[in-house]
């Protein structure tokens, strides 16, 4: 079973501008690779990618987008739109949390030199978080 990895480079000039640029869509988030041990319980070491062809990955989240979008529902013809703003239901993750996702489901992109990956949240599997 080959698994199909999606990687998308950012222009050089992305190099002078750091992560407060990116803006997040709908219900993605952006999420930081975790670095886990680069060793076996028994002391072996694994040799470099290997996490990255692991099913499940981890990662801190560092940045969510606004959430669900929500049809207008207000009275009138549909031709005749209003400039109301658009409506969210917000995401049930947050930035900060550790999320555990399916790699099959992210999208890996590198931007200023570091690795991302951008995943739907219904691509999440559970999150730890510090705080209830």
């Amino acid at each position: 079973m080959s698994l199909f990895f999606r990687t998308f480079a950012v222009s050089t000039n992305a190099m002078n501008k750091s992560i407060d640029n990116i803006i997040v869509v709908g219900d993605r988030v952006l999420v930081k690779p975790y670095n886990a041990e680069e060793r076996t319980k028994s002391g072996l070491y694994l040799p470099a990618g290997y996490r990255d062809k692991e099913v499940v990955q981890s990662g801190y989240i560092l940045k969510c987008g606004p959430g669900y979008p929500l049809p207008n529902m207000e009275e009138g013809e549909s031709w005749n739109r209003s400039n109301s703003d658009a409506r969210y239901i917000p995401l049930q993750v947050q930035p900060g949390d550790l999320a555990l996702f399916l790699q099959k489901n992210a999208v890996e992109i590198k931007y200023a030199g570091e690795k991302y990956y951008v995943v739907p949240q219904s691509a999440i599997l559970l999150v730890e978080r510090d705080e209830f």
